[in-house]
This record gives structure tokens, C-alpha cells and sequence, in this order.
């Protein structure tokens, strides 16, 4: 088996296609994708009701979903190494979406838990190569953005993903709720099939998985996978159960009021955006430091049982995350010479098995110790996440360029 074809290094002028059409597409990629992968949090109180099951089980509905993605998304990004990037990500999307409008006939919770764990598998080729395309579509000096806005398209996702259900399932139900998500789903497809220019900085290669040791090897990736497992298994483990607090005494708010907390992620979008063009230009570690302690902070504040304060600390907590996913994950792209695709599903294989098995342990914490136990699993997690991203060193370049970053 032969070793993936080197490809170009990356900040060179690769593509001839519109930037404005590549950042419209994967911005309409991120909404599809996580629009769908998202689509029962909100619903979660509601679908423990209608099925009878714990709010630990309930979640199995998020956690199957982002688990299956993280099984996926290494041996479909391989496959777009050999295949190609856009032809893996388009198909993806449209599997996804034909999962999702078949989701609502489910009629066991059994059912529902084993269909969502299939969509997870169809999302995976979007965040599997999205990444990895712009960082061989994209020149350095504007990935950094151009992976915000990406970014920034997946928070915009998460909030329609759980506000259209939440709001949804207070008039017409849960079926109906997931069935109008698949709708709006279907209609971002079709617009990123429409935007997506094809990969001219891509060279295909045989199907290698030798560059994931390699880039195992890499300490400041290892460091940046960690990063990635303990930042997101904090940020779903407040979404998942967040809802459950503000449903019970002392805040009684009303299904659709909770469903409108997913706004916040509009704040994340516009925060990971900034964060990635912050990072091109102040350096990469220190703006990823103060994000994850931007998100510490916010966590905090939604301990007390004061919902202004919860409505705050949920604000910059969503933004410390998300621009900790945007810088992170810029980072690998830049640090990943070759197989670049890998790198990056290395990177999501860590992402969504803290959202799998991160989330579901926030469920243990949650029943627990209610949500002083939520809010002490979640600042244990971006502690270690905190001590990763201060140990990433700038790689070590033979020719470096004056003010390169890492």
C-alpha cells in the first residue's frame, strides 16, 4: 500500500474558484449537517415523556448520533483521499437528508435511537472533509477565516437544529417537529449541491491509513485532539441538560422559551468567525487559551438559580467554545503537511466521541448531583483541555516564514 501523494504545501495559491462561492457552500454545509445531527436535543424532555425513558437514556439520542460520526469520519475521509473531497461531502448530505425525513415515521424508541445512529453515519462526510478541502482549496493567510466561517455555519445549524424543533414540537408535536428540521435541511442541501466549486487543490491517492500514526506522532496534534474531546464533551453536556434545569423549579419556563436558548450558538458563530481571523494575526495558542477560559467563565455564571445570569453565562460560555473549535481546528489543518483529510478526521473522531461518551457521562453528573455536579463535570473537562492547549508548540519548519505560526 502505497503512501498518500504529497500534496501542496499549504498557503499556496491552489484554487481559481470564487472564495465567496467556497465560503457560501461549506457555510450551507455546516447548517445542513448540523441542523440534522442536533435535531432531538432540544426534544430531549420532550421525547423522555413521549417514551417514557431517563434523561440519561433520552440523551442516547445525541450521543448515538455524534458516536456514530466519530466511527465514520476516519474511513470516509480516507475514502475522499482517493475519491475526492466534493464528491464524498455532496453524497453525504443527501443521505443525510434522506435519513432525516424518514426519522419522524419511527415509532419505538428503539427504532429512533437506531435511525438517528445511521444519520450519524450519512453526516459524517461533511465534517469528515470539509477541513481537509479548505485547507487545499484555501491560501494560509486566509484559511484561518475562511475555517471560522465554516465554523460559524455549524453554529448557525446547531441553533435552527434546535430552535425550529423546539419551537415546533410546543404546536405540532415531536413527529412533526423533526419533520419540518428535515425540511429546512433538504433546502440547505440543495443550496450547498447548487455552491460547492469543485477541488482543483486536491490530488487523489491511494487509501492509506499509515498518515494517521504519523500524525499520532505529532505531540501538538496529539494536544489539539485533546482539546477537541474535552472542549466538546463540556459544550453538549450543557446542551443537553441545560434544557431539563430551565423546564423545573425555580425557572417553569415553557417548552418553546427553552428551545430559543440554541440563540445563543448565533453569539458561538460570530465568535468562532472573529476567533479564526484573531488567530491569523495574534497567534494561534494564545487566542485558543483565552477562549477555553472565556468558556470556564461562562459556565460559572450559569450556577446560580438566576436566570439572567444563566442567560449570560450560557452566552460566553457557547462563544468560548466556539472559538475553540475554530482555532483548534484551523490549527490542525495548518500543522498536517500531508493526508490532510486524516488529520482532520483524527481531529473529529476526538470532537464527536466527546460529544458521544462526554455527553452521555454529563448524564450521570446531571442525575447526580443535578446541575452543581453538570457544572463541576464541565469545568473538570475544559481544565484538561486548558493544560493541552498550553502545551501545543509551534511546529518547527525548515525554511519558516517571518511571523509563521505553527
Amino acid at each position: 500500500m502505497s503512501v498518500a501523494s504529497p500534496v501542496p504545501a499549504v498557503g499556496v495559491p491552489r484554487s481559481s474558484a470564487d472564495p465567496r462561492r467556497i465560503d457560501l457552500a461549506l457555510f450551507a454545509a455546516g447548517l445542513t449537517t448540523f441542523m440534522s445531527l442536533y435535531c432531538t436535543q432540544a426534544l430531549l424532555p420532550e421525547l423522555s415523556g413521549a417514551f417514557a425513558v431517563s434523561p440519561a437514556r433520552a440523551s442516547l439520542l445525541v450521543s448515538l448520533a455524534t458516536g456514530a460520526v466519530a466511527l465514520a469520519v476516519i474511513p470516509v475521509s480516507s475514502l475522499s483521499e482517493r475519491y475526492g473531497r466534493t464528491r464524498v461531502m455532496l453524497w453525504s448530505s443527501a443521505a443525510s437528508v434522506l435519513v432525516g425525513l424518514l426519522i419522524p415515521l419511527c415509532s419505538t424508541f428503539g427504532a429512533l435511537a437506531a435511525a438517528r445512529a445511521a444519520q450519524g453515519v450519512a453526516l459524517a462526510g461533511v465534517p469528515a472533509v470539509a477541513m481537509a478541502y479548505l485547507a487545499d482549496e484555501v491560501p494560509r493567510e486566509r484559511l484561518g477565516g475562511a475555517m471560522g466561517r465554516y465554523v460559524a455555519g455549524t453554529g448557525i445549524g446547531g441553533v435552527l437544529g434546535r430552535l425550529v424543533p423546539g419551537v415546533t414540537t410546543d404546536f405540532a408535536g415531536w413527529r412533526w417537529a423533526l419533520a419540518v428540521t428535515a425540511l429546512v435541511a433538504l433546502a440547505f442541501t440543495v443550496a450547498f449541491w447548487v455552491l460547492l466549486p469543485p477541488s482543483r487543490g486536491f490530488r487523489p491517492s491511494r487509501v492509506d491509513y499509515r498518515p494517521l500514526l504519523a500524525h499520532l506522532r505529532d505531540p501538538g496534534l496529539r494536544r489539539l485532539y485533546v482539546v477537541a474531546l474535552m472542549a466538546m464533551a463540556g459544550f453538549v453536556t450543557v446542551y443537553n441538560f441545560l434544557s431539563y434545569r430551565l423546564l423545573e423549579a425555580p425557572f417553569h419556563l415553557p417548552q418553546a422559551v427553552v428551545g430559543l436558548i440554541a440563540v445563543t450558538n448565533l453569539a458561538g458563530s460570530v465568535a468562532s468567525a472573529r476567533a479564526g481571523v484573531l488567530a491569523d494575526r495574534a497567534g494561534r495558542r494564545p487566542v485558543l487559551l483565552g477562549a477555553v477560559g472565556l468558556a470556564a467563565a461562562g459556565l460559572l455564571l450559569t450556577l446560580p438559580p438566576w436566570l439572567p445570569a444563566v442567560a449570560l453565562g450560557l452566552l460566553l460560555f457557547t462563544c468560548g467554545f466556539f472559538a475553540t473549535h475554530a482555532v483548534a481546528s484551523g490549527w490542525v489543518g495548518l500543522r498536517a503537511r500531508t493526508a490532510r483529510a486524516q488529520a482532520s478526521a483524527l481531529y473529529l473522531f476526538a470532537y464527536y466521541l466527546g460529544s458521544s461518551v462526554g455527553g452521555s457521562a454529563g448524564g450521570v453528573a446531571f442525575e447526580g448531583g443535578a446541575w452543581t455536579g453538570t457544572g463541576l463535570y464541565v469545568l473538570a473537562t475544559l481544565a484538561v483541555a486548558a493544560v493541552a492547549a498550553a502545551g501545543v508548540r509551534p511546529r518547527v519548519r525548515r525554511s519558516p516564514g517571518p511571523g509563521e505560526p505553527g
